[in-house]
């Protein structure tokens, strides 16, 4: 969804009553609903020639369609605070809530990455490691890098080590966050961690603090090191996506964070972005890379990590294929 998609949709909720909003809010995924919450409280002097203009094009695109048909699940506590102010948004909420589960890792979701921090840090690493498989990778991210660097080191090397979990973890798990999963009695093993999920975790870290964690993990065993490395997908390897996907992912990324992204980007990676522009606006690109001033190596890992939670969510919507090793080459 794009910034004037978002817009429209924080302006038809913000039109609706507390009671449909919520019917709506509720079926969709935590990142939409965190954007829309953010732009609904950033709405000001709305005319009512925009508000009738939503309003209409809403009519037009839904007509004949019989459900929103999204799924659940969703990050808007904080979102629908700052919006609508605490009592409108604790009354949303608990329409919102009512009936679905919010115990467990379900109820970290809604939480802020420094109000996990301190409900979990002085926990076991084993359990914390459990705990962070759970949820999604960046907000595992997040809040990895509010913990001490020998926590965070120690976290990431049991979630590289972590193949399943045994009943009897899990049941040490409940009693940390109450109740993780609806009818334990007949928990079985699931995979959950290993090296996917500590690359996927570790592509939402700054640099540094990355460096630190394989260093940590090759003392440990360097083979899962490297195996690591291996899975992890940075930005120079935007090469191995086709044209097709490379042409989609420019659609949803800014200019000006392109520019940046690609200062430090391989000769060969540029020449293919351009090959996937109009002739225009690669000519464009390029005059804007050579009058482009010195940038900061902190402000380019930045951008590039922004593009690549683009491309991360373009490949979990099935849009595009990222290149890797295997058969499995999803992430």
């Amino acid at each position: 969804m794009d910034d004037d998609g978002i817009k429209k949709s924080a302006i038809l909720l913000m039109t609706l009553g507390e009671a449909e909003a919520a019917s709506v809010i509720k079926l969709l995924g935590p990142k939409e609903v965190q954007k829309i919450g953010e732009a609904m409280s950033s709405l000001q002097n709305i005319t009512r020639t925009e508000i009738e203009g939503t309003l209409q094009q809403f009519c037009s695109e839904t007509e004949g369609r019989t459900t929103l048909g999204q799924d659940s699940s969703s990050y808007i506590r904080k979102v629908l605070t700052t919006a609508l102010g605490d009592d409108k948004a604790a009354n949303l909420i608990d329409r919102i809530l009512q009936g679905s589960d919010t115990s467990g890792i379900e109820g970290l979701k809604w939480m802020d990455a420094p109000s996990v921090v301190e409900l979990i840090k002085n926990e076991h690493p084993q359990i914390i490691a459990t705990i962070l498989v759970h949820l999604e990778r960046d907000q595992a991210s997040e809040i990895l890098s509010l913990f001490e660097e020998r926590l965070r080191n120690d976290t990431l090397l049991r979630i590289a080590t972590l193949d399943s979990i045994h009943p009897d973890a899990l049941c040490e798990l409940n009693d940390v966050l109450t109740k993780l999963l609806a009818g334990s009695n007949n928990i079985r093993k699931v995979a959950l961690g290993g090296v996917r999920a500590t690359a996927e975790i570790l592509n939402f870290v700054p640099t540094a603090q990355e460096a630190s964690v394989i260093d940590n993990i090759k003392q440990y065993d360097e083979e899962l090191a490297q195996k690591i490395m291996d899975e992890m997908f940075v930005f120079d390897n935007l090469i191995d996506i086709d044209d097709h996907g490379i042409q989609l992912l420019l659609r949803e990324v800014q200019s000006e964070s392109l520019i940046i992204a690609l200062k430090g980007a391989q000769e060969e990676l540029r020449k293919k972005i351009f090959k996937n522009m109009s002739q225009r606006a690669a000519e464009a690109l390029r005059e804007d890379l050579e009058s482009k001033g010195p940038v900061r190596v902190s402000e380019v890992e930045a951008e590039q990590k922004e593009i690549l939670k683009v491309v991360r969510q373009l490949a979990d919507d099935g849009q595009i294929v990222l290149g890797g090793k295997g058969d499995d080459s999803f992430i």
